[in-house]
């Protein structure tokens, strides 16, 4: 029986174990580490201002380690009993049997016999091999290895300067007082600084440096700031821009450089301050990124789709940008059904295959299939591009809609004519036959001869049929009189010759009559009456007998009616003759003309007041031409207001210092406070204004040190104070020509 010493080795023999294990787990990291804060710390040298990101980094990087090596020094001892049996087969997968066992479950007379046979081949192992699970250091090697090269790397690695090597001198205006009293201490100077300015990444431009302390940049940059003092240990410099206070920071190994980073978002002055000095003020020019601009070459904003035409319609658009296009879209909206059943679907077009490459300006084409887009007569797409370049800045043109005209109309008579009620009859429609023609052409190879002339015939037949029943609203109510002029019938010859034989009977009897004087009762008489009534009653009477008034149709509508007629006469020809190609434009003329009688013969009942004429929808709708078209601008004459008195007071100050007067003390007190003008409106348009504030400035210092004044100064000077003023009111000038009396008098002469 084993003893208890024996039951306890085991699961000590597994800690022992781990505890080498995990040493060199933690060491390795160790290492990789400090490998890694070395790099870290040798790089950033050449970036001072990513100092902050660095060291949060590296917080972050301990935090992590730290809890790594936590984790690493609480033994798992259950997978390392099966990690050892996996590698030693002579532990007969029951090294799991050395761990502490459950006092709830003691173990058997056979578990504790194998496990003391465990132990003992556990310790063997031990002795024979005393790192049982191997370990290997290659991996750790190379990354250290690795990690040192990079910070090696460093210390050849030149960051990048400016083309020109040498520094741009900033003028310190109290400097030369200061050099001009020899009594004072000299003061350390700051020589120079070299600028460098990154734009951002979507601008595809490299960094550069700026030839002068003026400069301008895209909205985004970094601009970095790299300045040299003249001595060792000297305070910080300091960037001032508005409100913005900036202290520069020390380069490491170089104690007479410093440099400060910042983001270029807006436009303004700066200035530097070092020893208690100011420097001039310099501009900051940030260019924005505008948005892309595109413009719908093709199609109108209206489009609509006539019957015979093709369904497609092709779009053509031209883009543009400041620094390059990356994604395009068509994206269209389908309108299906009618009512309350309209149905919408968003169809969108990917056209970015030819941005390839982030071109600056490109030309698109697409073409919208209107029946792969599910579309059909009587629907409608709405449709836009829109384009977004390299900042993700979007911009969408306007809307634009394509018709197809609806040719699924009903064609019944009830709707021709109106409050004729008609016996609904089967036959086929204009629309029926159009189509029915359309699928014969394009069958035509798989037919016959005679099947397709048969099928011609039959398409004839069906518009025989069609043009007969249009033909009933002319008054053509029998095939045979179709197109021919109604003129008197039969029986009204015979009842004209009755009469005529009447006449004739009456004046050969003339004593039969009464001699009386009361109206005239004869047959002739009557007749003659009753011809009288006709006529006025003729323009109000339904004649069946005359095709020409045997309906109740404006003679606009039975033009529009004998021309339906006529083309589907020319059509029934052509489809008789076996020719359906050149059928098929006569039906579509015939439909056309079919659909504006149809639209003229709708009733509507008026209401009370005024009702504007309804525009055609279909000719004008989206049609304005909008080149001429601005926006709404409303001007009005305002007097000048009598501000800005330091301004004017500056302007004749100037002339007066032009002219050779002496400049005051006082005279530096309103020079200052136009000065303050002049820079208001700099921070604006820096580049505009920046000389006559530098001008200012010297004039005051000239009038304060009662020396003679700079005369260079004085032309951007009264420039800038002269655009600041409102523009004078304009002269009433006098006409070169002469006046109406001077006219009358030339011509005398």
């Amino acid at each position: 029986m084993p003893t208890t010493t024996d039951t306890f080795s085991g699961p000590a023999l597994l800690h022992g174990i781990a505890r080498r294990q995990a040493r060199r787990a933690s060491v390795a990291v160790l290492l990789l580490t400090a490998a890694a804060g070395l790099a870290g710390w040798a790089w950033i040298r050449h970036w001072p201002a990513a100092t902050p990101v660095l060291i949060g980094l590296m917080v972050a990087l301990l935090v992590v380690v730290t809890l790594l090596l936590y984790r690493l020094h609480q033994p798992r001892l259950p997978a390392l009993a099966r990690r050892l049996d996996r590698l030693y087969p002579a532990l007969e997968d029951s090294t799991g049997l050395l761990l502490p066992s459950d006092p709830t479950r003691p173990l058997n007379l056979l578990e504790q016999l194998q496990q003391q046979r465990i132990n003992e081949r556990l310790m063997g192992l031990q002795q024979a091999q005393p790192q049982l699970l191997p370990f290997s250091w290659k991996p750790v090697v190379g990354g250290v290895g690795a990690l040192l090269v990079l910070a090696a790397g460093s210390w050849l690695y030149h960051a990048p300067q400016p083309k020109s090597a040498s520094l741009l001198a900033v003028r310190f205006p109290a400097a030369k007082a200061a050099a001009a009293k020899p009594d004072q201490p000299a003061l350390p100077r700051l020589l120079g600084t070299r600028i460098w300015v990154q734009p951002p990444a979507y601008t595809r431009r490299a960094a550069y440096a700026p030839t002068g302390l003026s400069f301008s940049c895209p909205a985004g940059s970094r601009v970095r700031w790299t300045v040299q003092v003249s001595a060792a240990g000297s305070a910080p410099p300091v960037l001032e821009m508005g409100r913005l206070r900036r202290p520069f920071r020390a380069v490491a190994g170089q104690p007479t450089q410093f440099v400060v980073e910042l983001p270029a978002t807006t436009s303004g002055l700066y200035h530097l301050r070092f020893a208690g000095q100011n420097s001039e003020e310099y501009a900051l020019d940030v260019q924005p990124d505008r948005p892309p601009t595109l413009q719908l070459q093709t199609p109108k904003p209206y489009t609509l789709i006539e019957f015979g035409q093709r369904p497609q319609v092709a779009v053509r658009v031209a883009l543009r940008d400041d620094y390059g296009l990356s994604e395009a879209r068509l994206v269209a909206t389908v309108a299906q059904g009618q009512g309350e059943a309209v149905k919408f679907k968003e169809v969108v077009t990917n056209l970015s295959a030819a941005l390839r490459g982030q071109p600056r300006q490109a030309t698109l084409a697409s073409v919208l299939n209107l029946p792969a887009l599910g579309l059909t007569y009587g629907d409608e797409v709405y449709f836009y591009v829109q384009t977004r370049d390299n900042a993700r800045q979007l911009t969408r043109s306007d809307t634009y809609l394509v018709q197809w005209e609806d040719t699924t109309v009903q064609d019944g008579l009830t709707d021709i004519s109106l409050s004729v009620n008609v016996v609904p009859a089967y036959f086929r429609s204009q629309r029926q036959i159009i189509i029915d023609t359309e699928k014969l052409l394009a069958e035509k190879p798989k037919l016959t001869a005679t099947d397709f002339a048969e099928r011609g015939n039959n398409l004839g037949f069906d518009q025989k049929v069609l043009r007969l029943r249009y033909g009933k609203f002319l008054g053509e109510e029998f095939e045979g009189s179709i197109g021919e002029t109604a003129g008197p019938s039969a029986s009204d010859k015979d009842d004209e010759d009755h009469k005529d034989g009447e006449a004739d009977h009456a004046t050969e009897n003339p004593a039969e009559h009464d001699d009386h004087g009361h109206a005239d009762h004869s047959p002739a008489g009557e007749a003659s009456a009753a011809s009288g009534a006709a006529a006025l009653m003729d323009a109000y009477v339904h004649k069946h007998d005359d095709s020409e008034t045997a309906d109740f149709l404006e003679p606009e509508v039975k033009a529009k009616l004998r021309g339906v007629l006529s083309q589907m006469w020319e059509a029934e020809l052509r489809l008789r003759l076996a020719k359906p190609a050149e059928a098929l434009p006569y039906e579509y003329r015939a439909l056309r003309l079919l659909k504006q009688v149809q639209q003229q013969t709708r009733a509507y009942v008026r209401n009370a007041g005024y009702n504007p004429p309804a525009l055609p929808e279909a000719t004008l709708r989206l049609s304005g031409e909008l080149g001429n078209a601005a926006a709404p601008r409303r001007t009005r004459q305002l007097p000048a207001p009598a501000t800005q008195p330091e301004i004017r007071a500056a302007v004749r100050l100037l002339a007066a210092l032009r002219a050779g007067q002496p400049a005051t003390p006082a005279d530096a007190v309103l020079l200052d406070r136009a000065g303050q003008a002049v820079a208001q409106a700099a921070l604006q348009r820096p580049g505009a204004y920046l000389a006559a504030v530098r001008a200012l400035r010297q004039l005051a210092a000239d009038a304060r040190a009662t020396r003679p004044t700079c005369a260079p100064c004085f032309a951007p000077a009264e420039k800038a104070l002269a655009a600041l003023l409102p523009a004078p009111p304009a002269a009433p000038t006098r006409s070169p020509r002469p006046d109406r009396l001077g006219q009358r008098y030339l011509q005398a002469l």
